[in-house]
Protein backbone atom coordinates (compact mmCIF):
# COMPACT_ATOMS: atom_id res chain seq x y z
CA UNK A 1 0.00 0.00 0.00
CA UNK A 2 1.42 3.23 -1.03
CA UNK A 3 1.81 6.40 1.72
CA UNK A 4 0.52 9.24 -0.19
CA UNK A 5 3.11 12.28 -0.05
CA UNK A 6 0.68 14.80 0.85
CA UNK A 7 0.16 17.18 4.04
CA UNK A 8 -1.38 19.77 5.26
CA UNK A 9 0.69 22.62 6.14
CA UNK A 10 0.33 24.09 9.63
CA UNK A 11 0.39 27.51 10.49
CA UNK A 12 2.30 29.98 12.77
CA UNK A 13 6.10 30.01 11.83
CA UNK A 14 7.17 27.51 8.84
CA UNK A 15 9.82 25.92 7.64
CA UNK A 16 9.02 24.79 3.59
CA UNK A 17 10.90 21.89 3.10
CA UNK A 18 10.56 18.15 1.45
CA UNK A 19 9.36 15.78 4.23
CA UNK A 20 10.85 12.75 2.66
CA UNK A 21 14.21 13.52 4.07
CA UNK A 22 15.88 13.28 0.78
CA UNK A 23 16.34 15.95 -2.15
CA UNK A 24 13.17 16.39 -3.75
CA UNK A 25 12.33 14.80 -7.50
CA UNK A 26 13.41 16.96 -10.44
CA UNK A 27 10.57 19.01 -11.08
CA UNK A 28 8.56 17.94 -8.05
CA UNK A 29 6.41 21.34 -7.55
CA UNK A 30 5.30 19.85 -3.89
CA UNK A 31 6.78 21.48 -1.10
CA UNK A 32 6.00 20.76 3.09
CA UNK A 33 5.50 23.56 5.22
CA UNK A 34 6.33 22.35 8.69
CA UNK A 35 6.04 24.62 11.93
CA UNK A 36 9.17 23.80 14.14
CA UNK A 37 10.11 24.42 17.18
CA UNK A 38 13.41 23.62 19.20
CA UNK A 39 12.72 23.11 22.78
CA UNK A 40 13.51 25.21 24.82
CA UNK A 41 17.05 25.02 27.05
CA UNK A 42 15.61 25.57 30.27
CA UNK A 43 12.94 22.97 29.65
CA UNK A 44 16.40 20.44 28.46
CA UNK A 45 18.11 21.03 31.67
CA UNK A 46 14.85 20.62 33.75
CA UNK A 47 14.15 17.34 32.27
CA UNK A 48 17.67 15.82 32.73
CA UNK A 49 17.94 16.72 36.25
CA UNK A 50 14.47 15.13 36.40
CA UNK A 51 15.01 11.78 34.17
CA UNK A 52 18.88 11.41 35.01
CA UNK A 53 20.95 10.44 31.53
CA UNK A 54 21.45 7.29 29.88
CA UNK A 55 24.12 5.01 29.13
CA UNK A 56 25.03 7.58 25.77
CA UNK A 57 24.92 10.21 28.29
CA UNK A 58 21.79 11.73 26.36
CA UNK A 59 18.70 12.37 28.90
CA UNK A 60 16.22 9.99 29.50
CA UNK A 61 13.38 12.12 29.20
CA UNK A 62 13.14 14.91 26.51
CA UNK A 63 9.75 17.28 24.49
CA UNK A 64 9.45 17.89 20.88
CA UNK A 65 7.62 19.67 18.91
CA UNK A 66 4.81 17.66 16.60
CA UNK A 67 6.50 18.65 13.51
CA UNK A 68 9.86 18.78 14.19
CA UNK A 69 10.01 15.11 15.33
CA UNK A 70 10.58 12.88 12.54
CA UNK A 71 11.14 9.54 11.78
CA UNK A 72 12.03 6.63 9.30
CA UNK A 73 9.01 4.97 7.64
CA UNK A 74 10.17 2.56 4.33
CA UNK A 75 7.56 1.48 1.89
CA UNK A 76 5.63 2.45 -1.62
CA UNK A 77 5.30 5.77 -1.50
CA UNK A 78 3.05 8.13 -4.51
CA UNK A 79 4.02 11.29 -5.12
CA UNK A 80 1.22 13.59 -6.61
CA UNK A 81 1.36 17.25 -7.98
CA UNK A 82 -0.88 20.35 -6.68
CA UNK A 83 -3.96 18.65 -8.10
CA UNK A 84 -3.45 15.24 -7.08
CA UNK A 85 -2.25 13.69 -10.24
CA UNK A 86 0.25 10.91 -9.72
CA UNK A 87 3.92 11.56 -10.49
CA UNK A 88 5.63 8.91 -9.43
CA UNK A 89 5.53 5.78 -7.46
CA UNK A 90 9.05 5.16 -5.31
CA UNK A 91 10.24 2.48 -2.85
CA UNK A 92 12.60 4.08 -0.32
CA UNK A 93 12.53 5.38 3.01
CA UNK A 94 11.30 8.76 3.90
CA UNK A 95 11.37 11.00 6.99
CA UNK A 96 7.97 11.51 8.17
CA UNK A 97 5.87 13.25 11.36
CA UNK A 98 6.35 10.40 14.10
CA UNK A 99 3.31 12.31 16.28
CA UNK A 100 -0.21 13.47 15.62
CA UNK A 101 -1.48 15.84 16.80
CA UNK A 102 1.39 17.61 14.64
CA UNK A 103 1.21 20.97 16.31
CA UNK A 104 1.07 19.95 19.90
CA UNK A 105 4.66 19.20 22.42
CA UNK A 106 5.26 15.56 22.93
CA UNK A 107 7.26 14.23 25.92
CA UNK A 108 9.56 11.14 25.34
CA UNK A 109 11.43 8.88 27.42
CA UNK A 110 14.25 6.71 25.84
CA UNK A 111 14.05 3.18 25.52
CA UNK A 112 17.63 1.00 25.44
CA UNK A 113 18.47 -0.67 21.98
CA UNK A 114 17.38 -4.27 23.81
CA UNK A 115 14.24 -3.18 23.96
CA UNK A 116 13.88 -3.88 20.27
CA UNK A 117 16.26 -6.92 19.68
CA UNK A 118 18.98 -8.26 18.60
CA UNK A 119 19.41 -6.62 14.48
CA UNK A 120 18.25 -9.28 13.18
CA UNK A 121 14.93 -9.81 14.44
CA UNK A 122 14.37 -6.22 13.92
CA UNK A 123 14.63 -6.67 10.30
CA UNK A 124 13.08 -10.16 10.42
CA UNK A 125 9.87 -8.18 11.77
CA UNK A 126 10.20 -4.94 10.00
CA UNK A 127 11.17 -6.14 6.70
CA UNK A 128 9.02 -5.34 3.39
CA UNK A 129 8.81 -6.82 0.12
CA UNK A 130 7.73 -3.89 -2.82
CA UNK A 131 8.22 -5.68 -5.68
CA UNK A 132 11.30 -6.91 -6.40
CA UNK A 133 12.76 -4.55 -3.27
CA UNK A 134 13.32 -5.29 0.42
CA UNK A 135 12.53 -2.46 2.74
CA UNK A 136 12.72 -2.35 6.21
CA UNK A 137 9.29 -0.75 6.95
CA UNK A 138 10.82 0.53 10.69
CA UNK A 139 13.48 2.39 9.27
CA UNK A 140 17.68 0.91 10.43
CA UNK A 141 17.43 -0.79 13.86
CA UNK A 142 18.00 1.22 16.44
CA UNK A 143 21.80 0.56 17.03
CA UNK A 144 21.65 3.86 20.59
CA UNK A 145 18.20 3.23 21.88
CA UNK A 146 15.60 5.68 20.60
CA UNK A 147 12.73 7.97 21.83
CA UNK A 148 9.22 6.77 22.58
CA UNK A 149 6.49 8.96 23.60
CA UNK A 150 4.72 8.68 27.18
CA UNK A 151 2.25 11.58 26.49
CA UNK A 152 1.22 14.32 24.89
CA UNK A 153 0.95 17.77 25.93
CA UNK A 154 -2.86 19.18 25.57
CA UNK A 155 -5.78 19.65 28.06
CA UNK A 156 -8.84 17.93 28.78
CA UNK A 157 -10.99 18.60 25.72
CA UNK A 158 -7.36 18.19 23.79
CA UNK A 159 -6.69 22.14 23.60
CA UNK A 160 -3.24 23.18 23.39
CA UNK A 161 -0.83 23.95 26.73
CA UNK A 162 2.31 25.48 26.55
CA UNK A 163 5.41 24.06 27.51
CA UNK A 164 7.12 24.96 30.46
CA UNK A 165 9.89 23.79 32.75
CA UNK A 166 7.55 23.55 35.82
CA UNK A 167 5.20 21.10 33.33
CA UNK A 168 7.99 19.40 31.75
CA UNK A 169 9.68 18.42 35.16
CA UNK A 170 6.58 17.20 36.73
CA UNK A 171 5.14 15.54 33.61
CA UNK A 172 9.00 13.30 33.39
CA UNK A 173 8.81 12.75 37.33
CA UNK A 174 5.17 11.72 37.34
CA UNK A 175 6.37 9.12 34.43
CA UNK A 176 9.32 7.73 36.85
CA UNK A 177 7.04 7.18 39.74
CA UNK A 178 4.28 5.33 37.79
CA UNK A 179 7.45 3.17 36.10
CA UNK A 180 8.06 2.07 39.83
CA UNK A 181 5.01 0.59 40.57
CA UNK A 182 4.19 -3.06 40.54
CA UNK A 183 0.62 -3.94 38.41
CA UNK A 184 -0.96 -4.16 41.79
CA UNK A 185 -0.14 -1.12 43.07
CA UNK A 186 -1.20 0.43 40.01
CA UNK A 187 -4.59 -1.67 40.51
CA UNK A 188 -5.28 -0.67 43.63
CA UNK A 189 -4.68 3.31 42.83
CA UNK A 190 -6.97 2.86 40.02
CA UNK A 191 -9.14 1.48 43.10
CA UNK A 192 -8.99 4.30 45.16
CA UNK A 193 -9.26 6.94 42.49
CA UNK A 194 -12.51 5.41 41.82
CA UNK A 195 -13.57 5.21 45.11
CA UNK A 196 -12.75 8.81 45.79
CA UNK A 197 -14.58 9.54 42.40
CA UNK A 198 -17.99 8.12 43.85
CA UNK A 199 -17.47 9.78 47.17
CA UNK A 200 -16.85 12.85 45.61
CA UNK A 201 -20.24 12.08 43.46
CA UNK A 202 -22.22 11.33 46.46
CA UNK A 203 -21.15 14.08 48.26
CA UNK A 204 -22.35 16.36 45.72
CA UNK A 205 -25.60 15.10 44.83
CA UNK A 206 -26.62 14.88 48.53
CA UNK A 207 -25.86 18.97 49.03
CA UNK A 208 -28.03 19.16 45.59
CA UNK A 209 -30.97 16.98 46.98
CA UNK A 210 -30.55 18.91 49.99
CA UNK A 211 -30.80 22.27 48.22
CA UNK A 212 -33.55 21.16 46.09
CA UNK A 213 -35.86 19.88 48.81
CA UNK A 214 -35.39 21.61 52.04
CA UNK A 215 -38.16 19.68 53.91
CA UNK A 216 -35.55 17.10 54.25
CA UNK A 217 -32.80 19.22 55.71
CA UNK A 218 -31.77 17.20 58.94
CA UNK A 219 -33.44 14.14 58.36
CA UNK A 220 -31.31 11.11 57.51
CA UNK A 221 -31.42 9.01 54.42
CA UNK A 222 -33.24 5.59 54.33
CA UNK A 223 -32.37 2.86 51.05
CA UNK A 224 -35.10 1.67 49.67
CA UNK A 225 -33.90 -2.02 47.94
Amino acid sequence: MGHPFTMNPSGGKSTACPCNGAPAAPNSVIRVLRETHETPGSVRRRLRLAGGINRYGEPNYRAVWGWSRLTWIGGKWEDRDEHGRLRRETVQLRQVPKYIPHDRWHIERWCPPELYGSPVEWYARTLEVEGNRSIPALGPYPERGEYELCFTLQGENGEFVQLTPTVAEHAARLVELCRGFTSQQRKAALAARQQREEQQYEAWAYDVLDDAVPALHGLPFVTVL
